[in-house]
């Protein structure tokens, strides 16, 4: 539950960015837009000075690099741990079609900035949502299974907006979407918590986060580098299909996974 409140907090703020956002430059123009942003950003970091510290209750006498190294190693011989970050960073990566919204919104269903606002909203929305009902519906019954259906949910979504030429289909579509993802997001984090011990919570995160960075920085080039070799539609197809392929290879890959229940997968740190 953690995960999922945590999850949570930040599509809810997802969802009201990209809205009020498109709306305000929509309306008022791009300097209001600005000013708005470092109005809350300054607002943040306000807030982030009162926050209290606590003390580690571990500290590595290693070198930064030894340290980072061990965190690798960790996350390496756990074949699930491994296997949720890949399949994360592999989905994200051909599937970071949301980089192609704008696109979408000017030219294929002529919405503007105001549409764009409410297409980013939608992801999230499906987000937030689902992971709300995911707080009395755990998804951790058999938590691998339920990992790779996700996506390829998420992929058959991606599929299904890059093809779709009305703009109330393209909102659900984007909305199953981010929902989709919600369910893999809880997951993974839940996996990542339960099977690092204390003392590596850091160094796996560090590595968690790199996979996570790159999976959505290099996606988006990925997605206007295909957008111009393939053209947008085409590209966004291609980004999906090959979500859900990666999601196929992961299955057969891990298939004994798919029978453990999320007790059994602590048991046996696999």
């Amino acid at each position: 539950n953690s995960s999922t409140w945590n999850s949570s907090s930040w599509q809810a703020a997802s969802i009201l960015g990209p809205a009020v956002g498109g709306l305000i430059y929509g309306f008022y123009g791009i300097t209001a837009t600005y000013v708005v942003i470092v109005t809350f950003i300054s607002i943040s970091l306000v807030c982030i000075f009162f926050l209290k510290s606590h003390e580690p209750t571990f500290i590595p006498k290693q070198s930064i690099v030894t340290s980072l190294t061990e965190g690798v190693k960790f996350v390496f011989k756990s074949k699930m741990m491994l296997g949720a970050m890949s399949l994360d960073l592999f989905s994200v990566f051909f599937g970071g079609a949301v980089a192609l919204l704008p696109v979408f919104a000017n030219d294929i269903l002529k919405v503007g900035s105001e549409g764009l606002g409410f297409m980013r909203a939608a992801a999230s929305s499906g987000a937030v949502i689902t992971m709300l009902v995911m707080t009395r519906y755990s998804p951790m019954n058999k938590p691998w299974r339920n990992l790779i259906i996700a996506v390829v949910g998420f992929g058959t979504s991606i599929i299904c907006y890059g093809l779709s030429k009305s703009f109330y289909l393209t909102l659900v579509f984007l909305f199953m979407e981010g929902a989709f993802d919600s369910i893999s997001v809880i997951i993974r984090s839940t996996i990542m918590q339960l099977l690092t011990p204390d003392e590596m919570r850091g160094r796996v995160s560090a590595v968690n986060s790199m996979f996570i960075g790159s999976s959505n920085e290099i996606g988006a080039f990925e997605s206007g580098l295909t957008a111009k070799l393939m053209r947008t539609v085409p590209a966004v197809v291609f980004g999906g299909s090959m979500t859900i392929l990666i999601a196929g290879i992961t299955y057969f890959k891990t298939r004994e996974l798919t029978k453990l229940s999320l007790q059994e997968i602590n048991n046996q740190q696999v």
